[in-house]
């Protein structure tokens, strides 16, 4: 049987063969922890009667090594229908859009879903959507996660596919599963060890809380700083100005103080800040996205 073309005017993809392979490609792709809540948080939240749930990742590919790093994703609403599959494009397209104007480096590499019934990872419409992202951009990573719990625990696997033709004629696609590894960040390493070691929930929602006010203790230090800054630089004005004595122990603190800076440029100071100022931000954003998750995890453990 032949492979049904993608009606491009339409947001229904129909027919579709799939020929799944175990093993082959050699492809690398890295997964943050947070992607993969997000993934679970959606097929919580999933409609009434709906088996699985997909949606878009994001992240960035490395141009020499073609390891695909993925840091983000957006759920997108779809039904399954025989062998129909409905995908809301219109919200696709404009949700990677919006991402696009936030994070720039950010690009589509692919798209993930949910295991169906019975833990099966490949199904013939997943031939069919991947289609549709190879549309989107160049040699898209599928993502599987196992929500069915084959194992008794969450497995995440990788696809690539390859079209399978004979004579020049599309009839299937190959599914050849990839090496796929969860690459956390420090601030994301640092909220996966508190949700670990959290021994109750009313602690953890304590303690989750003082890391959602580092932003105002930031904040604090900093105007505290400038505070100290204006007064040392009132005193060495009024010093030069001849309308306050100078003190030699004050001036060795003020210059001991101004050498131990490092002399950087502005751009490159800036730079670095808003690099830790990022982290910070990552903290806070997981933190916050830490306390939704607690329910899901608390609902996991009792399906075990």
């Amino acid at each position: 049987p032949t492979k049904a073309p993608l009606n491009i005017m339409s947001s229904t993809l129909s027919g579709g063969d799939t020929l799944f392979i175990a093993e082959g490609a050699s492809r690398n792709v890295k997964i943050h922890p947070a992607v993969l809540f997000a993934v679970l948080d959606h097929y919580i939240r999933r409609n009434e009667g709906q088996s699985r749930v997909i949606g878009t990742l994001l992240g960035v590919v490395d141009e020499v090594t073609g390891c695909v790093e993925v840091t983000d994703c957006f759920a997108v609403q779809h039904s399954d229908k025989q062998d129909e599959v409905f995908l809301d494009k219109k919200f696709q397209q404009t949700m990677s859009e919006l991402h696009y104007r936030v994070n720039p480096k950010e690009t589509i590499v692919g798209w993930y879903a949910t295991s169906m019934e019975g833990g099966a990872m490949i199904v013939d419409s997943s031939s069919l959507i991947h289609d549709f992202y190879a549309s989107e951009c160049e040699d898209p990573i599928h993502l599987v996660v196992d929500t069915a719990l084959t194992g008794d625990h969450v497995g995440v696997k990788a696809f690539v596919s390859t079209p399978l033709a004979v004579a020049g004629i599309e009839l299937a696609n190959m599914f050849h599963q990839v090496k796929v590894e969860v690459h956390a960040s420090e601030p994301e390493r640092i909220c996966l060890d508190r949700m670990v070691a959290g021994d109750s929930a009313t602690a953890t929602s304590e303690d989750l809380s003082g890391a959602g006010h580092q932003l105002a203790s930031l904040e604090n230090s900093m105007q505290k700083l400038l505070e100290m800054m204006e007064t040392a630089s009132g005193y060495v004005d009024g010093v030069v100005e001849g309308n306050t004595k100078a003190d030699d122990e004050t001036g060795r603190r003020i210059a001991d103080t101004l050498a131990s800076v490092p002399r950087i440029r502005p751009e490159v100071f800036d730079k670095i800040f808003n690099d830790n100022l990022q982290d910070l931000l990552m903290v806070s954003y997981l933190s916050s996205l830490t306390k939704s998750q607690l329910a899901i995890a608390e609902r996991l453990n009792a399906s075990i």
